[in-house]
């Protein structure tokens, strides 16, 4: 059975005791930084399977610790949770927009922690059938095996899981509207709470790499990829 390497990054000692004490009781590894740059520089020597980052850290915060990670292919799949006491809606956004796939607010009781960080980690693996397939439209295509986006003219994009997962949920039937609902459930699990925002946040990302003429709003119902 694998077992989870999870990395906290916050610089309260009773919050990093807090968490450690509770991840390790339910079998997984734990590690620890005190500030964003050394979160990094611990993410590129063990790959972790989860970062739980404070927003607010001296040195780099969390939203830029992010933004760094993401850079990195080789923690692609790394997810990336939020755990803060700041509940502003700018904040947010902030985390979805760098590339976090969750953020929990402070307090959080320890059942409600780990039950949270187990949802996260069942989506470890895209979901997908078939035999290792290539995803394509007439302008885009997805390689699964490489975690990779491939354009018309050749280019390799490597993107953060979520945008990868959305941008293949869509792709995987060109010209039908998946709905708010269907995208949640697909790509950040029904057991994630998440809100509409963070997938428009999604959808501006990959408007901004391939173009704004690829995805279109349904207002009201959702989004498509066109044909």
């Amino acid at each position: 059975m694998m077992t989870y390497k999870i990395l906290i990054a916050d610089d309260e000692p009773d919050i990093i005791e807090f968490l450690q004490y509770n991840l390790k009781k339910e079998g997984f590894d734990v590690y620890s930084a005190t500030n964003g740059q050394e979160a990094i520089h611990l993410a590129e020597k063990i790959h972790p399977h989860l970062i739980i980052l404070d927003v607010m850290m001296p040195e780099m915060d969390g939203i830029e610790a992010c933004e760094h990670i993401r850079e990195n292919p080789e923690l692609n799949n790394c997810i990336v949770a939020f755990l803060t006491a700041r509940a502003e809606d700018y904040s947010q956004i902030a985390g979805f927009e760098a590339g976090g796939d969750d953020y929990i607010a402070k307090p959080i009781r320890p059942k409600v922690l780990i039950s949270r960080i187990k949802a996260l980690l069942k989506r470890i693996e895209p979901e997908h059938t078939g035999n290792s397939e290539t995803e394509k439209a007439s302008n885009v295509s997805i390689d699964r095996d490489r975690y990779l986006v491939l354009t018309a003219n050749g280019e390799e994009l490597t993107l953060p899981r979520k945008e990868f997962e959305l941008l293949a949920l869509l792709l995987s039937k060109p010209g039908k509207v998946f709905s708010r609902e269907e995208i949640l459930s697909h790509v950040w699990g029904d057991d994630v709470v998440v809100g509409d925002r963070t997938i428009d946040v999604h959808i501006r990302k990959l408007r901004e790499k391939l173009g704004d003429e690829l995805i279109s709003t349904i207002k009201g119902v959702g989004y498509k990829y066109n044909e």
